[in-house]
C-alpha cells in the first residue's frame, strides 16, 4: 500500500500541483535584514546559513549590498570566498542601485575572488515612484543601460531588477527590459515591492514578460525571477503562481523577514515546492536553518508557524492522537505522518508528537507512557487522565511525571521523562 491508495488529491485534479522545476533564491542576508525589528546576523551566522542553504537545493543567495560601506564589502567578500573555497553548490549575488558606486565594489569582489558575482541592480519603475522622484522614462533607460553595461564589462552576470514592477506600465517595462537586455542583462527580476499583487496579477505579469522575451527572441538566454512581499498575506501563493506561469527563479527570506511585514517565507516556499514536485532536495535540515535565522536575527518562531512552529506536529486532542496511534500500529510510519497532517513531518526532520491535556483521551496517556518506557499501569494512566481533565491546557512532561511518581512510589527507578 502507498499514499495513492489512501489519499485522493484534489490539488492534482484542479491543476494545483506542478512538476515544473524552478530555482530558489535567498534574500535573507540582504533584503531580509532591512526589517526594522531584526538584528544583522553575525558573520559566523551568515556563514552557517549559507552552508545550510547549499545542502538543500537553494540555487543562489544575495550576500549583501557592498555599496553600503567597508563592512558590507568585507562581509560580502568573505561569503563569496566561503562559497569558492568550500566548493559549495550555490551561486552568489549582491544588490546594487543603478549607480556606479554600488556596482564597482561588486566588480572588484568578482575580480579579487575569481567568482562571477551576480549584480542585482535595482531601479524604481512605477509611475508613482517616477512622479515622486521627478524621473522620466528617458532617465530610467539611461540609468538601466549604464548600470548593466558596467556590470557586464566587469565580468559579472547581471540581473535587472525593477522595483514595484507589479504597478508599472507595460510600455515603461518594455522600454527598460529591452534596454537592459541589449546591454547584456541575463535576468529580469519582477518585484512586488509593496505587497500589492494578487495571484492573478502575478500570473499576468510573468506571462506578459515571458511573451515579451519570446518576441525579442531572447527567451532561451534571459531568465525571469519573482520577488514578492507579504503586505496582503499573499506572497507565498503569488510566488507559486509566478512559478507556474513561467518564472524561472523565486525569491524568499527565511521566516519571511523583511521590510514592513516581510517577504515570501523561503522555508514555506521550499516546503511547498517539494510537496508539489517542483523541487527535488533533501530538506531534513531546513528546520536547522529556520532556528539559526530566528536566533541570529532575534525573530521568534510563532508556535503556529507552518512546519517549524512548536505546534506544527503536536497534538493533545484525543481523536487526533487516537488516529495517529492506530496508524502507527499498522506498522507504516508514513501513514502516521499523514493521517492528521497534510505535510509529512519526516520529510522536514520533524516527527508527530502526542501530549496530554484537557482534551486528551486515555490513548494519549498510554502512548505518552509507552514512549518514555514506563510500565503500562492502568491506575497510573487513569490518575494522569484525571489530572489532565482538571486543567485548561496541555500538561508539561514534568507535570505528567509528577503524577506518575506520586502514584508509583518508585521515583528513583523511573526512566527519565524525556522522550
Amino acid at each position: 500500500m502507498d499514499e495513492n491508495d489512501v489519499i485522493y488529491d484534489w490539488n492534482a485534479t484542479g491543476g494545483g500541483a506542478t512538476t515544473r522545476r524552478v530555482e530558489v533564491h535567498d534574500e535573507t542576508l540582504r533584503d531580509g535584514i532591512q526589517s526594522p525589528s531584526v538584528r544583522d546576523p553575525s558573520l559566523d551566522a551568515k556563514v552557517a546559513a549559507i552552508r545550510l542553504m547549499a545542502t538543500m537545493g537553494v540555487a543562489s543567495v544575495n550576500v549583501g549590498l557592498p555599496g553600503a560601506g567597508p563592512r558590507a564589502v568585507a562581509d560580502s567578500t568573505r561569503l563569496v570566498e566561503l562559497v569558492r573555497d568550500e566548493g559549495l553548490p550555490i551561486r552568489v549575488g549582491c544588490a546594487a542601485r543603478t549607480h556606479a558606486n554600488d556596482i564597482r565594489p561588486i566588480v572588484d569582489i568578482t575580480q579579487r575572488t575569481g567568482v562571477p558575482v551576480e549584480v542585482m541592480t535595482f531601479l524604481g519603475s512605477s509611475p508613482i515612484r517616477m512622479y515622486a522622484e521627478g524621473w522620466d522614462e528617458a532617465k530610467l533607460e539611461t540609468l538601466a543601460r549604464d548600470a548593466v553595461k558596467l556590470g557586464v564589462t566587469g565580468g559579472c552576470p547581471v540581473s535587472f531588477v525593477t522595483e514595484d514592477t507589479v504597478r508599472s506600465r507595460p510600455a515603461t517595462l518594455e522600454r527598460l527590459f529591452s534596454a537592459a537586455i541589449e546591454e547584456g542583462a541575463d535576468r529580469l527580476v519582477l518585484c512586488d515591492t509593496v505587497g500589492h499583487c494578487t495571484p492573478e496579477g502575478a500570473r499576468a505579469l510573468v506571462e506578459w514578460t515571458d511573451a515579451l522575451l519570446v518576441r525579442l527572441g531572447v527567451r532561451d538566454r534571459v531568465r525571469i525571477d519573482w520577488h514578492g512581499h507579504q503586505d496582503r498575506g499573499l506572497s507565498l501563493i503569488n510566488a507559486l503562481e509566478a512559478g507556474r506561469a513561467g518564472a524561472d527563479r523565486l525569491h524568499g527570506t527565511v521566516l519571511g523577514v523583511g521590510e514592513r511585514v516581510g517577504n515570501t517565507p523561503l522555508d514555506q516556499l521550499l516546503v511547498n515546492l517539494r510537496l508539489m514536485g517542483a523541487l527535488d532536495a533533501d530538506l531534513t535540515r531546513l528546520g536547522d536553518l529556520v532556528d539559526l535565522i530566528s536566533e541570529a536575527t532575534g525573530v521568534p518562531i510563532p508556535v503556529s508557524w507552518p512546519v517549524f512552529g512548536a505546534d506544527a506536529f503536536r497534538t493533545g486532542t484525543g481523536v487526533h492522537a487516537a488516529a495517529v496511534i492506530k496508524a502507527e500500529q499498522r506498522g507504516q510510519s508514513w501513514l502516521a505522518d499523514r493521517i492528521y497532517s497534510g505535510v509529512p513531518a519526516a520529510w522536514f526532520g520533524r516527527e508527530q508528537v502526542i501530549e496530554v491535556g484537557h482534551q486528551s483521551g486515555l490513548s494519549n496517556v498510554r502512548y505518552w507512557m509507552a514512549r518514555r518506557g514506563l510500565p503500562a499501569d492502568d491506575a497510573v494512566a487513569q490518575a494522569i487522565f484525571d489530572t489532565a481533565k482538571g486543567h485548561n491546557r496541555l500538561l508539561t512532561d514534568a507535570e505528567v511525571m509528577a503524577v506518575v511518581v506520586a502514584h508509583s512510589g518508585r521515583a528513583e527507578r523511573l526512566p527519565d521523562a524525556k522522550a
